[in-house]
C-alpha cells in the first residue's frame, strides 16, 4: 500500500525540552503536557499494533519462536525517539490485515493511570494475542525511562498452548543535549503454561563502553529446570539459538581471548554516547537463526524512523473511513494535522482534545457517571491469575451507535 506519512518530520533543534522537564526530575510524566514537536504522528494504541509486524512468527509453535517474537515486538522502537500521542479515554484503533492474517482492536481503557488494552486474532483462528500496557514514565535528568507494566498473552488454540510475558524497560538517553539514543534493559520471562517450559531473556544495559548495547541473551529451561537451549542476539537485528555446551565453550574461549588482550594493555576511551550499533554480533558456529529484522524504508530517517509497517498505520481512505468507529486514532485531528505537516494546528488540536477530556472527566465526577469501557473488561488472566484487561466480544459485530464523541 502507498506511502502514507505525507510530511517529513520537523526539526526539534530549536526547542528546549529542559525548560519543561527541569521541574519534573524523578516524577511520573503522565501528568505533564509535552509540546507536540516531540511527538511522532501515531497514537500509543497504534504503536502497540506494531507488535503484529512479525506475526509470521506466531504460526511456528515452539517456545524459542515465541521468545524471538517477544524480542521482535520491541525491535520497531529502535531509533524511534519521537513520543507517541497519549490516547484519549475511549480512543480505539482497529487494524485488519488480510495479507498478514490477523485483525486487531485496541482501546484506551483508563486515563489515570494510562492503560491501553489490545486484542488480536488470527483470521484462520490459529492464534489469539492480547494484553494491556500501562507505561510508567520517569524522568531522570538526562534520560526518560518507560517501564511498560502489563501482561502479554499469546494463545494457540489448536495446540492448546498459552504463553505469557512482560516487556523490558525502554530508556531514551540524552534528551537534554546530544544525540538521542534508545536502550532496552531488564529481564523478560516467557512461560509456556501447558508444558511448564520457561525462557528467561536478559536485555543488557549498554555498559560503560557501549559493548553490550542492544544485546539480548537468555536460555530455555524444560519443566525439570534443565537448560536445553541458549539464545543470544540484538533486539535491533536478530536472534540466534544454540545448544548450551557450544555456548559455554564459546564463552570460555571469548573470556580467555579478552584477558589476553587486557594483559597486552590496550585501553579504550569512554564516551557519553555509545557507538550506535556497537560491534556487530559474533555468530557462534552451530547456531540457528530465529529472527532477523526487516530493513526500514529508504526515507525512514525523515519519517520519524518508522518501519514500513508503521508508515501504513494511519492509512485512511473512503473504504476504511466507512467502517471504523468515530473513536479510531486515524480520525484524531491533532495526529492528522501533524501528518499533514501543520505543527501549529497539531499543537492547538492536542491542547483542545486534552481540555475536552478534562472537562468530560469533571462532568462525570459531578454526576456519579462511571466511564464505561466499550470492548474490554477487567478480570483475572486465565493462565496466570493476575488482574488483566480482557476482550469483551461484540466489537466485530459493529454496534457503534452509542460511542462517545471524544474528538
Amino acid at each position: 500500500s502507498g506511502q502514507v506519512n505525507k510530511s517529513p518530520m520537523f526539526s526539534r533543534n530549536d526547542f528546549s525540552i529542559w525548560s519543561i522537564l527541569r521541574k519534573c526530575i524523578g516524577m511520573e510524566l503522565s501528568k505533564i503536557t509535552m509540546p507536540v514537536i516531540f511527538n511522532e504522528p501515531l497514537s500509543f494504541l497504534q504503536r502497540l499494533t506494531e507488535y503484529m509486524e512479525h506475526t509470521k512468527r506466531m504460526h511456528v509453535f515452539s517456545i524459542q519462536c515465541v521468545a524471538a517474537f517477544a524480542v521482535s515486538a520491541v525491535a520497531s522502537q529502535w531509533e524511534r525517539t519521537g513520543k507517541p500521542f497519549n490516547p484519549l479515554l475511549g480512543e480505539t484503533y482497529e487494524l485488519v490485515r488480510d495479507d498478514l492474517g490477523f485483525r486487531l482492536i485496541s482501546e484506551q481503557v483508563s486515563h489515570h493511570p494510562p492503560i491501553s488494552a489490545f486484542h488480536a486474532e488470527g483470521l484462520q483462528k490459529d492464534f489469539v494475542f492480547h494484553g494491556s500496557i500501562y507505561p510508567k514514565l520517569k524522568f531522570w535528568g538526562k534520560s526518560v525511562e518507560a517501564e511498560p507494566k502489563g501482561i502479554i498473552t499469546l494463545e494457540l488454540p489448536k495446540h492448546n498452548e498459552a504463553y505469557t510475558w512482560t516487556n523490558p524497560t525502554c530508556c531514551v538517553h540524552n534528551i537534554i543535549v546530544g544525540q538521542l539514543w534508545i536502550e532496552q534493559y531488564g529481564s523478560v520471562e516467557v512461560i509456556n503454561h501447558r508444558t511448564g517450559e520457561k525462557c528467561c531473556l536478559s536485555f543488557k544495559p549498554c555498559g560503560l563502553f557501549g559493548k553490550e548495547l542492544h544485546k539480548v541473551e537468555g536460555y530455555i529451561l524444560d519443566k525439570s529446570k534443565k537448560k536445553v537451549y541458549n539464545l543470544y542476539g540484538k533486539w535491533t537485528e536478530c536472534m540466534y539459538i544454540v545448544d548450551p555446551a557450544t555456548f559455554e565453550t564459546h564463552r570460555k574461549n571469548d573470556k580467555k581471548a579478552s584477558e589476553d588482550k587486557k594483559s597486552s594493555k590496550q585501553s579504550s576511551d569512554s564516551e557519553e554516547t555509545p557507538q550506535l550499533g556497537g560491534d556487530s554480533l559474533e555468530v557462534i558456529p552451530g547456531s540457528q537463526l530465529l529472527w532477523r529484522i526487516a530493513p526500514r524504508p529508504v526515507n525512514s530517517a525523515q519519517m520519524y524512523n518508522f518501519t514500513t509497517f508503521a508508515v501504513q498505520l494511519n492509512e485512511l481512505d473512503k473504504e476504511i473511513e466507512a467502517v471504523i468507529p468515530k473513536t479510531d486514532s486515524r480520525l484524531r485531528p491533532d495526529i492528522q494535522a501533524m501528518e499533514n505537516g501543520d505543527i501549529d494546528l497539531a499543537s492547538e488540536e492536542k491542547k483542545r482534545l486534552e481540555e475536552k477530556q478534562r472537562a468530560a472527566r469533571k462532568n462525570r465526577s459531578k454526576s456519579d457517571d462511571e466511564w464505561k469501557m466499550r470492548w474490554f473488561h477487567q478480570g483475572p488472566n486465565p493462565h496466570n491469575g493476575s488482574q488483566d484487561w480482557l476482550f469483551s466480544n461484540g466489537y466485530w459485530d459493529r454496534d457503534y451507535s452509542q460511542l462517545p464523541d471524544i474528538y
